[in-house]
């Protein structure tokens, strides 16, 4: 019988472990995980639903620090186009970014993180205070570290004009100020005895709940961000705990294989590895993973294939699933194209339209999350195509 996500918080929370990493589709409630686990952690004394300034006060100095996407929601840009004004990320009024920026002076460390993650030469710049005529012809300033402009520096020294990030580097500077944050956070708690910390604003700190920072990141930064992460929060010597929550199968294998590692008295203070899934009903079941392996993605998805398949509840988006299963397995192989995997007619050719309906159904832009009808033909072509690939590059059988 499946959880509820509060049943499930519960269980991270019972577990009473340094780190717990868990695995699990997008759409599969990772975000809303943590939102009750904030909730059960430290209760809004306020009860104001989505109030994220009383939550980001509440989250910089009491009993959980949490990243996730409501963390971005804290930042908009500001697209004047009729004025013609250079685009800048405005920062909403928080104390979490006050706290980073104005009262530790961390901005320097912002601008390094994020460019070990994007580019180099990629630069934000804070704002410092200036004042502005509002549409009353009153004057209206504005705070320092409320804005953000983003240029490129070239390799005379000089700037290019004033950017717009994409969506991925926009949320890897977000990333970069948190991290930044958890940085400090970490260090002071490390001092064994809080009367000796330069700040007692953590004392009461428990919980770093992380749900899922590495959106765009390319295969070498997101390896960087996750080994750095780890190593951070290896670094930690304090009580406080950490659950970090991915859809992505590279950077939970390579958190496991970190947070695998013995290295000194971390690993006496446990780690736990899960896999989350959505049941039928809406509720949800948190499965532990082996200890002694990382995650194997292809076969997880294989798994969800011949399941799906077995129930008749075949979607649009299981041929999602299959071309990533082919994608990963023409490469282990050393075929050029996932294409060559799939099986032949008699006369050595592959199937126009096997391959065409994978390519269709699987570049649709919510491939991997929509829900949508298939043909009784496209589900017959599904079968087939799992069944033949199963047999023919001799994957071991699912246990049932």
């Amino acid at each position: 019988m499946g959880k509820t996500l509060t049943d499930i918080a519960q269980q991270l929370k019972d577990a009473n472990k340094k780190v717990q990493l868990i695995y699990a589709f997008n759409g599969m409630g990772k975000t809303r995980l943590s939102r009750e686990f904030k909730q059960l952690i430290a209760p809004k004394a306020n009860g104001g639903e989505g109030n994220e300034e009383a939550d980001t006060s509440e989250l910089s100095r009491n009993k959980i620090l949490y990243y996730n996407a409501f963390t971005e929601d804290l930042f908009y840009w500001d697209n004047d186009l009729e004025e013609d004004v250079e685009p800048k990320l405005r920062i909403q009024p928080n104390t979490f970014t006050d706290w980073v920026l104005k009262d530790q002076g961390q901005d320097r460390n912002v601008i390094t993180t994020f460019q070990r993650y994007t580019h180099d030469k990629l630069t934000p710049r804070f704002n410092e205070e200036y004042k502005i005529k509002g549409a009353d012809d009153k004057e209206v300033t504005i705070k320092a570290f409320s804005e953000v402009t983003f240029t490129m520096e070239r390799g005379d020294a000089t700037p290019s004009g004033i950017l717009k990030l994409s969506k991925g580097e926009q949320s890897n500077f977000i990333w970069s100020l948190f991290y930044t944050l958890l940085e400090l956070v970490i260090d002071v708690l490390n001092v064994a005895e809080p009367r000796n910390r330069e700040s007692r604003e953590f004392d009461e700190l428990e919980y770093v709940f992380i749900d899922d920072p590495v959106s765009s990141l390319d295969e070498n930064h997101l390896i960087q961000l996750a080994v750095d992460l780890a190593q951070l929060v290896k670094s930690s010597d304090s009580e406080i705990k950490f659950v970090i929550t991915t859809h992505n199968p590279l950077f939970y294998n390579v958190l496991h294989n970190e947070f695998d590692r013995d290295d000194g008295n971390y690993k006496k203070k446990g780690f736990n590895k899960y896999r989350m899934t959505k049941l039928d009903d809406g509720s949800h079941e948190l499965i532990n993973q082996p200890n002694d392996s990382p995650f194997s993605y292809h076969l997880f998805l294989k798994s969800e294939l011949e399941k799906a398949i077995e129930s008749g509840q075949l979607s649009k988006y299981h041929f999602n699933f299959l071309r990533n299963i082919l994608e990963k397995t023409s490469t282990f192989l050393g075929y050029k194209k996932w294409g060559d995997l799939l099986p032949r007619t008699e006369d050595g050719r592959t199937n126009s339209y096997e391959a065409r309906i994978i390519n269709i159904s699987s570049h649709s832009k919510h491939a991997g999350e929509e829900v949508a009808d298939l043909t009784e033909d496209d589900k017959r072509v599904l079968r087939y195509l799992v069944n033949e690939i199963s047999t023919t590059y001799r994957f071991r059988q699912s246990e049932s």
